[in-house]
């Protein structure tokens, strides 16, 4: 008579050991199928289940609003300073310009005149008369 109670105890064992199984594969199923993009009931079921958070539109409102606080302090920490002038280029005023352009005015008109004095006078060609033959 142990023997039946034995069986009996052992089916009843079998019987929740099926079920942890089958409960487990439903939740390793809930798992597999969000993650491969495949909503089924019982994942739908598990992304209402308290415990799984979100963040709500007025958290998002807020958190948005943190966030542009946060970069406008630390842009208005930046202080930008002065640009200063590129190394080599320097600004020349009007009236320098028209100081240098007049001196190499006068530097051509000096080469013109020097070069005009040192041209080579034309020399007159003798007129070439043939011999005479007597």
């Amino acid at each position: 008579m142990e023997i039946r109670k034995i069986l009996a105890d052992l089916k009843g064992e079998r019987n929740r050991i099926v079920q942890a199984i089958a409960a487990l594969e439903v939740l390793g199923s809930i798992g597999a199928s969000v993650f491969r993009g495949r909503p089924a009931e019982t994942a739908k079921a598990a992304l209402n289940q308290p415990g799984k958070r979100g963040l709500t539109p007025a958290g998002r409102r807020r958190l948005s609003a943190l966030m542009k606080a946060r970069w406008a302090a630390r842009r208005k920490a930046t202080v930008k300073p002065a640009p200063t002038p590129l190394p080599g280029r320097r600004r020349m005023s009007a009236a320098a310009r028209k100081k240098i352009a007049e001196a190499q005015r006068a530097r051509w008109a000096a080469q013109k005149k020097a070069a005009a004095k040192k041209a080579p006078v034309a020399k007159k060609v003798e007129a070439v008369t043939a011999p005479k033959v007597e």
